[in-house]
This record gives C-alpha cells, sequence and structure tokens, in this order.
C-alpha cells in the first residue's frame, strides 16, 4: 500500500484527491507534535478498555465490517467496563455505509415503562425524591441496548450474532484480570453497591471483600446472559429466560418494567442531522439526543467569530466557547425532547441564520449572566457515566457509538441470576420543571415523563466528512460534559490544525447555562484565568475531566486512533496490529 506524505494536522484540511496525491518520501508522523495517534493500514477502534478495543480489532482482522466490531465491542464493554458498558442500559449509533453513502442513525435509547407517569418521583410535598428517581428499580427504564445491536448486524453487518458474542462470553466466563482503575472504581462504590445482594455477588468477592489489581474477577451469571442472548437472539432478553429475571425482580423490588414494557420496545432508525462548519460537513444524531442539534448549532455560532486567531486555550476563545454553550444550552432546556413525543424545532435550531444571529449578541469583553439568557423563540413560520467508541474499517464504513446506565454502575442494582446492571435513565426525564437533575441540567415539558417516552440524552455520535468521504468519527461519556467535550474536539481539528491526539489533549472547559460557572480543567494558564475572571466569568478549577474522547480518523488510505488519557485502560488498536483480544493469561482467540 501507498505510504502518504502528510502531517495529520493538516490532513483533514485537504481535499481527498490531493492527500492521495502527495509522493512517498515524506513523513508520516510529525515529530514537532506532542501526543501521536495510532496508526494502521487495515482499520480502527478506539474504546474506553483495551480489552474491548482489541476484540474489534480481532473482527476487523479476520474480514468483518465496523458495525460487526462495534457489536463485538459493546458486548465486550459489559464485562470489561460494566460501570458504563452495558446491557440493561441503552444508547446511540452512528453508522456509515461507504457502499450506499448513507449515514444512518440508530437510536436504542431506553423507553419509559408503559405505567411510568409524570410525578412518579414527587413526594407528598411534590419534590422530587431524588433516591427513587436514582437509585431504586423506578429509575430504570426499558433497556434498548440488545434490541439496538441486533438491529444494526442483522441489517449492516456482516457476520453471525453469536460469533460476535462469542468473545465476550468467554471474557466473561474465563474472567478478566482486574486493572487498577477497575479495582478502584470497585472500592469506591462498594458502600453503594453491596447493598444490593446481586451487586455484591458480581463484583466482590464472597466474602465482600475487594479484588485487587492483578487478581482475576470472573463473571459467571454475566456469561450465562450472553450464552442465552447469543443462541435466542433479543427474544432472549425481550421475551426468553433473561426477562424472566429481570421481571421477576421488578416485582421483587417494585419497578415498572414488565411484560408488556420489555415485549414491545423497539430501537428506531432515524435521520442524521447535518450541518457544516468551514468546508466540513458534520453528521450527528438527532433526538432523543440533545447533542447533535447542538454541537451543530454551536459550531454554526462560532463559525462568525476568526478562531484559529484566537489561539486554542487563549482568554478569547475560552470566553467565546462559553458564550456559545450558555446560549446552547438554553436552549436545549426549552426545546428538546423525543421527536415521537414532542415536535423539535430542528431546523430552526440548526439554521445559519439563527447562529448568525445569536453571535450578533455575544460581548467579547463582557461575560453574560445566565440569567439574562433565555432560550430562544422559534419563529411562527416554522427541545455521569457513558462509554464511547469509535471504529472505521478498510472499506470505508464508520460507527460511533455511545451507550449508557446514566451512572456509574446505573441504579447500582444487578439482576439476580443474570449478572448485569439497570440503568437509571428515569433521572433524565424532567421529574419536576424547573428541578435540575443529577448532572444539573434543567428542563420542560419537551422532557417530561410519559409512558414509552424516550428521556433527552447529551450522547454525541459525530461522523465528519470532507468533500463526500469521512475523515473523523469521534464522541465521549460524561453526562452534560459530553457536548461541550466534542464541539471542543471539532474545533481543535478544524481551526486549529492539531492532530487527533493533540486535539484529544488539550486542556478542556465548559459551561451549560445553569448553575452559572465556567469549569476549567488543569492546563490553562494564569493569565488566561485572571482575563477571564475581569470579563465577570465565575471560574471553577474543576478536578473532574471534561469526557473521555474516543477518536479515529482516515486519509483515505491510513487509519488513526486516538483515545483519551483522561481515563486509564482506554486505548485504539489497529487491525492490522492484533492477532487475538488481550486476554491475560493468555492471548487466545475466542
Amino acid at each position: 500500500m501507498k505510504v502518504l506524505s502528510f502531517v495529520l494536522s493538516f490532513v483533514l484540511l485537504l481535499p481527498l484527491a490531493q492527500v492521495n496525491a502527495q509522493t512517498d518520501d515524506g513523513a508520516i508522523i510529525n515529530y514537532g507534535e506532542q501526543h501521536h495517534p495510532v496508526i494502521d493500514a487495515d482499520g480502527m477502534v478506539a474504546s474506553q478498555n483495551e480489552i474491548a478495543s482489541r476484540v474489534g480489532a480481532m473482527i476487523l482482522a479476520k474480514g468483518g465490517n465496523a458495525v460487526d466490531a462495534a457489536v463485538a465491542v459493546a458486548f465486550s464493554l459489559a464485562v470489561t467496563t460494566p460501570r458504563a458498558g452495558n446491557i440493561g442500559g441503552g444508547g446511540f449509533m452512528l453508522v456509515y455505509l461507504a457502499d450506499s453513502k448513507q449515514t444512518v442513525a440508530i437510536d436504542y435509547r431506553e423507553k419509559a415503562p408503559p405505567a411510568a407517569t409524570r410525578d412518579m418521583f414527587l413526594d407528598a410535598d411534590g419534590n422530587v425524591d431524588d433516591e427513587r428517581a436514582r437509585f431504586s428499580l423506578l429509575s430504570s427504564g426499558v433497556p434498548g441496548t440488545v434490541a439496538g445491536l441486533h438491529l444494526a448486524l442483522t441489517k449492516y453487518g456482516t457476520m453471525r450474532w453469536s460469533d460476535v458474542i462469542a468473545p465476550a462470553i468467554k471474557l466473561a466466563d474465563d474472567g478478566i484480570i482486574v486493572m487498577y482503575d477497575m479495582a478502584e472504581n470497585l472500592r469506591m462504590k462498594r458502600d453503594r453497591l453491596t447493598l444490593n445482594d446481586a451487586a455484591r455477588k458480581a463484583f466482590y468477592k464472597e466474602n465482600g471483600d475487594l479484588y485487587q489489581a492483578g487478581e482475576l474477577i470472573k463473571q459467571k451469571d454475566l456469561a450465562w446472559t450472553l450464552k442465552q442472548i447469543a443462541k435466542n437472539g433479543p427474544d432472549a432478553f425481550y421475551r426468553g429466560a433473561v426477562a424472566k429475571k429481570i421481571i421477576a425482580e421488578m416485582e421483587r423490588g417494585g419497578g415498572l418494567i414488565d411484560a408488556e414494557a420489555l415485549a414491545a420496545y423497539k430501537p428506531v432508525e432515524r435521520m442524521a442531522v447535518h450541518g457544516s462548519y468551514r468546508g466540513f460537513d458534520i453528521a450527528a444524531m438527532p433526538p432523543s439526543s440533545s447533542g447533535g442539534i447542538h454541537v451543530i448549532q454551536m459550531l454554526n455560532i462560532m463559525e462568525n467569530f476568526p478562531v484559529s486567531r484566537f489561539g486554542s486555550g487563549s482568554a478569547d476563545y475560552v470566553h467565546l466557547l462559553t458564550e456559545v454553550q450558555r446560549l446552547a444550552f438554553a436552549d436545549r432546556s426549552k426545546h428538546l425532547g423525543d421527536l415521537d413525543y414532542y415536535k423539535v424545532p430542528m431546523q430552526w435550531l440548526t439554521s445559519k441564520e439563527y447562529g448568525k444571529q445569536l453571535a450578533a449578541g455575544i460581548d467579547m469583553q463582557k461575560a453574560r449572566p445566565s440569567s439574562d439568557v433565555a432560550p430562544g423563540v422559534e419563529p411562527m413560520h416554522e427541545s455521569p457515566d457513558t462509554t464511547h467508541f469509535s471504529i472505521m474499517d478498510g472499506k470505508g464504513n464508520v460507527v460511533s457509538n455511545t451507550f449508557t446506565l446514566n451512572f456509574s454502575y446505573g441504579n447500582h442494582i444487578v439482576v439476580p441470576g443474570a449478572g448485569f446492571l439497570l440503568n437509571n435513565e428515569m433521572d433524565d426525564f424532567v421529574s419536576a420543571p424547573g428541578v435540575p437533575n443529577a448532572f444539573g441540567m434543567l428542563g420542560d415539558v419537551a422532557n417530561e415523563i410519559e409512558p414509552g417516552k424516550r428521556p433527552l440524552s447529551s450522547m454525541t455520535p459525530v461522523i465528519v466528512f470532507k468533500d463526500g468521504a469521512p475523515v473523523l468519527a469521534t464522541g465521549s461519556p460524561g453526562g452534560s460534559r459530553i457536548i461541550t467535550a466534542v464541539l471542543q474536539m471539532l474545533v481543535n481539528v478544524i481551526d486549529f490544525h492539531m492532530n487527533i491526539a493533540d486535539a484529544t489533549d488539550a486542556p478542556r472547559m465548559h459551561h451549560q447555562w445553569y448553575p452559572d460557572k465556567l469549569y476549567l480543567e488543569p492546563g490553562f494558564s494564569p493569565d488566561t484565568i485572571n482575563i477571564l475572571r475581569a470579563r465577570g466569568h465565575d471560574i471553577e478549577t474543576d478536578n473532574w475531566a471534561v469526557g473521555s474522547l474516543q477518536s479515529v480518523a482516515t486519509d483515505g488510505v491510513l487509519y488513526f486512533g486516538a483515545s483519551d488519557p483522561r481515563r486509564p485502560s482506554a486505548a485504539a488498536v489497529g487491525a492490522k496490529e492484533v492477532t487475538c483480544p488481550l486476554k491475560v493469561p493468555p492471548c487466545a482467540t475466542p
């Protein structure tokens, strides 16, 4: 294969034909850059766990396409990263199909059970009961992951369902080595998780002791569940043996998910939302994701400013990001909800005209108090722990997928005998107008609880195109910070010409309208911080990272991967690099 002469920090700025015309005698790697992506000629997987990334790379090496690899990675993450990877939650998958040149959005977000009611989390005094909304069986929506992954594989994959689940079954059955971050995470969550007998059995030793880094943890109940799903497809989860265990747990603890709710669940294919930014085309998830619309909206505003001249990390740049995010999150609180239940004004929110209107109101020398910012009004002629992975295969197909349990470990309840955690996504609805959810997000009637409705999400899988060809796929976990992390990734690559590794590592900021605070990661200069304070920003130097970007890119010949250093154990793995998934000990093909 021809070796390209280019620096990745510039490759996304060149037409694909121009890139392919470069000669063999230039350097692929620019040693002037601080961070370098993984490079491969046959495809790339970036996820929050190295074992799962290696499983996906193995699927690509065996001839599977990006969708085959995505399904294998997703099931493997349910084993290796149980706090976020899941079969008891839901998410969004964005798929680009090279043959048809189509981008498909698969919404497998959880749904409110038929018995759910608008005021189900309010106490006798009308106040929101956070314990019920976040840590009870009432907090669980009907899971969508298994149905969504099955739809993706059977419609757009090439491999057998049982074959792509096989690596996850082996990992659960034989066990995985506990890494330091998993051991620490389970230590921090022990008090809450051990309140549930099945969770204590799944994640701790028989006497309740912690697993130490380097020890083997086996998940036999989860392996049983995965075997049922591999053999009998989604029916096992929604109607069969697994469903019976879910229903029994709901009946025991007063949950609302019954046989009717499980049997009725269906994922839905939607049209991706599209926008453009400085010559690049952006494809993203539509509602019930809020992220796609608002990333495009924010890019439309920023296009009216000379961002590249501001410089990465400068006070002008952070000030602009803050004002842009303030405006977008205000609109999110009013206008975003499930498309099947609420008419979201997508065309208006993502229009260049509205972006220009919002840009005109930004004062570059003074912060605007959030109390002075209200959601926009549509013209009469016209809404914490998650995990993301991105995949490109050698045939040009792309997957950008984000899925979640909502909180780290969801509601901290494991289905007895089934070995998987349940989500607490019902907290993503508005329990009462004006009352923030666990991520501080406000909402209105567009996102109130209704039976069968999908709660609004911040998950933002994105695919970027240049001249009709995909060049970048990215996304992140992080609750409300997902949207701002993805925005900054795109700006770092497009405006500041960073390669995807440098773009991932650069310090990030976050603002979400309310609370009216500007959160800064470590790495911004004292001069920048002092200027921002002088302009009126209420700054909090935050110890919690803004997201965990998992990104892959291509120039049309080579593939590049970058996993965010903000989360331990994340890795990008090329298809040519791996012959079997990481299994210690030993490395063996499932």
